[in-house]
């Protein structure tokens, strides 16, 4: 098994967030996921409309999907947003389709995704975010598959540049 990527973003503003956003939008391609975890707060839902922005989604249709438990934007690429803070289990997580949507064409984003990580595919991206301040934060990105660490490579490479 090949050693996990690992990457440490830190951001003292919304716009720091806003442009962590962007530079992650420019690297997803077809059938990407990314497992957000952190508290309550932390950016979760923040971290997908700076996304879903780069990827030409109005940020102001982004909000946390937690009673509607998927949106589905439409972009460059075609934007799944997942909350499963209120599944039970995974079989919930399934029923909705989750399996169709994570190896589909489009990029899923989903939110609390410790809860269903057992169902998630090899090659998954996952950011923990961790509430430092009022505003700032702490992004770790953790990939164990190939199209992950490519992404976290490039995220490296283009933030040395700045």
């Amino acid at each position: 098994m090949e050693t996990a990527a690992e990457w440490t973003f830190e951001s003292t503003s919304e716009e720091d967030t806003r442009r962590l956003g962007t530079l992650l939008a420019d690297r997803l391609v077809p059938g990407t996921v990314l497992a957000l975890n952190g508290n309550l707060g932390a950016g979760k839902t923040r971290l997908v409309q700076a996304i879903a922005q780069a990827l030409g989604v109005d940020p102001a249709e982004v909000n946390s999907p937690t009673f509607v438990l998927i949106q589905e934007y439409e972009g460059r690429l075609p934007l799944y947003h997942f909350d499963t803070y209120r599944l039970k289990d995974t079989d919930e997580f399934l029923e909705l389709g989750a399996d169709e949507l994570l190896y589909a064409d489009g990029v899923c984003l989903i939110e609390w995704a410790e809860k269903v990580a057992d169902v998630l595919p090899r090659d998954v991206l996952e950011i923990k975010i961790t509430h430092i301040s009022e505003t700032a934060r702490r992004f770790e990105f953790t990939g164990q598959g190939s199209r992950s660490r490519q992404i976290i490579t490039a995220l490296k490479a283009v933030t040395r540049a700045d």
